[in-house]
C-alpha cells in the first residue's frame, strides 16, 4: 500500500485526489477492537502506513462526528473489518454506505478491501444469519430512516461481493 500512495501522491494532475490517510478502518468494536483490528492495526502501522482508526467511543443517540466520515474521503483504501455484530451497529452502517459512496465516487477512488471476520461473506451479500436479525431490529427502531436502511442494504450487498478476505481462525 506505501508504495501505491507514493506513486498516487507524487501525480500532479488536478483531478488526482488527496488523501489524508492510506487506510480507514472499519469494525464493530465489541467484536474486534480488542483482539483482531488492534493486530491489524499494529501491523499496518509498523509497515508505515497511515491508518485512521476511530479509538473514540461514539454514544448511542449521537451523529457521527463530521471528521468521521470525512477520514473516509480523504482515505485511499477501507479496510472493512465484517464482523458477527457488524450490522448491528448504526455507527458501522453509517460509515460502510459512506465508504460505498467514496467507492464510487471517480473523484475519491476508494479502493474497498473487505475482511470476513468468523462471517460467511454470502450471509453479508444476502442478508442472512445476523445480518438479518439486525436488520428487523433496525426495522423495529423509529429513529432509523427507511431509505437509510436501503443503503446500509444496498452497501452491505456491495461489499458481501467483493473479493477479500475471509478469518475463521483467531
Amino acid at each position: 500500500m506505501a508504495s501505491l500512495s507514493t506513486q498516487r501522491a507524487s501525480s500532479s494532475s488536478s483531478s488526482t485526489p488527496q488523501w489524508r490517510y492510506e487506510a480507514f478502518l472499519s469494525f464493530y468494536g465489541k467484536d474486534t477492537r480488542n483482539n483482531f483490528t488492534d493486530h491489524l492495526h499494529a501491523v499496518l502501522t509498523k509497515k508505515g502506513i497511515i491508518v485512521f482508526r476511530d479509538d473514540e467511543k461514539l454514544e448511542r443517540g449521537k451523529y457521527i462526528p463530521d471528521e468521521l466520515l470525512k477520514a473516509i474521503q480523504e482515505s485511499m483504501y477501507a479496510i472493512v473489518v465484517i464482523s458477527e455484530n457488524y450490522a448491528f451497529s448504526k455507527w458501522c452502517l453509517i460509515e460502510l454506505a459512506r465508504i460505498v459512496k467514496c467507492m464510487k465516487d471517480t473523484r475519491t477512488r476508494l479502493t474497498v478491501l473487505p475482511i470476513f471476520y468468523h462471517v460467511d461473506p454470502s450471509h453479508v451479500g444476502k442478508q442472512t444469519g445476523s445480518f438479518a436479525e439486525a436488520f428487523a431490529s433496525h426495522e423495529k427502531d423509529p429513529k432509523v430512516d427507511i431509505k437509510m436502511m436501503q443503503k446500509w442494504r444496498a452497501a452491505l450487498r456491495k461489499v458481501g461481493k467483493i473479493s477479500g478476505w475471509h478469518v475463521h481462525d483467531t
